[in-house]
């Protein structure tokens, strides 16, 4: 961090007045010469002052919107949901967004980024890739308006708005204990996020609060992948002493349903299940599949209302919104 328009002059081989031109598009530069000015810009993570005093006087209407978003997955049709209501609540105030992916890797979501800068958005709207993001310090340098969705970051960058995860975490695994189940086990992803940091907080309070012991060895990590979750219900039935599971992923779910389908363990009798999320897949199982469903489309309507305030009111004290969840139980517990 630290960066300078001197840095990437010397960085790109070229004049301070050269990076100038290339930045506000103020004299013709050779493209090559231009290419090797933004690869020294996205090298040295440098946020440009001179677009941030453009970004005040020329409006272009669009929004730069950052989502996890990995198309071999079928989980990213959440948030395929909430860019969908993203783009409903901009449209109303005629504007439109630029959709990037950054694919959990907070490189990926910078270079992203500092390429929305470089068009001009008037805004970004970012599901983000961790909770701990260090160049968020020197991007609020920009008085460029951020929304996150989804998860949230630590300090103080932007408005926020949030699903409920702890609560409807707490909510499902109490149905499972309402059934009478003690030996619960819990299959969570390994992202060091809010979202997933709720929910197994929310496993955890509800057992705690039930006075059923927390055995760290029923909780079960892995990336967001079909086959994953087919390994981690696998391990959960051999070693985990388990009578129930709450899968606080669906893509993990629906992995973990296909491996107990292939055994000779029937649903909910030996084996009660409930999933965060509700994907639409759930009523097409036998049995259906007890889930916590999210308003993932009110998500981005609403992360699309507090970005259209904060360009209305720049100054405002930042806001967050907490979204509740819907327990859905069917025949799965």
């Amino acid at each position: 961090m630290g960066a300078n328009i001197k840095k990437v002059a010397s960085r790109a081989g070229v004049s301070t007045a050269t990076v100038s031109h290339v930045l506000n598009d103020t004299r013709y530069v050779l493209p090559e010469t231009a290419e090797r000015v933004h690869a020294a810009i996205r090298e040295l993570n440098y946020f440009p002052s001179s677009i941030a005093k453009s970004l005040r006087v020329q409006k272009t209407n669009t929004i730069g919107v950052l989502m996890p978003v990995m198309l071999q997955n079928i989980s990213d049709a959440y948030n395929m949901q909430i860019a969908h209501g993203i783009r409903q609540g901009l449209k109303q105030a005629n504007y439109n967004l630029i959709l990037g992916s950054t694919e959990n890797s907070v490189e990926s979501e910078l270079r992203q980024i500092q390429s929305f800068i470089e068009q001009r958005v008037d805004g970004l709207i970012v599901i983000p890739s961790s909770s701990v993001i260090d160049y968020l310090s020197d991007l609020q340098n920009l008085k460029l308006p951020m929304v996150f969705v989804d998860r949230k970051v630590k300090g103080s960058y932007g408005d926020c708005v949030l699903c409920d995860d702890y609560n409807g975490s707490c909510e499902a695994v109490n149905a499972l204990i309402s059934k009478g189940h003690g030996k619960i086990g819990a299959i969570s992803l390994n992202y060091k996020v809010t979202t997933v940091e709720d929910r197994v907080r929310g496993y955890k309070s509800a057992l705690r609060d039930a006075g059923i012991e927390i055995a760290e060895n029923r909780i079960l990590y892995g990336d967001c992948n079909f086959d994953v979750g087919v390994e981690l219900m696998k391990k959960m039935i051999e070693q985990c002493d388990v009578t129930a599971v709450f899968v606080a992923d669906n893509l993990l779910a629906l992995g973990a349903l296909s491996y107990i389908h292939r055994t000779s363990i029937t649903i909910p009798d030996d084996l009660a299940l409930i999933a965060f999320d509700d994907m639409g897949w759930e009523m097409a199982m036998r049995p259906t599949v007890s889930t916590v469903r999210q308003p993932a489309f009110d998500l981005g309507v609403k992360a699309a209302q507090l970005m259209l305030e904060r360009l209305e009111n720049p100054d405002k004290p930042f806001e967050t919104c907490l979204l509740s969840t819907q327990l859905l139980l069917r025949e799965s517990i």
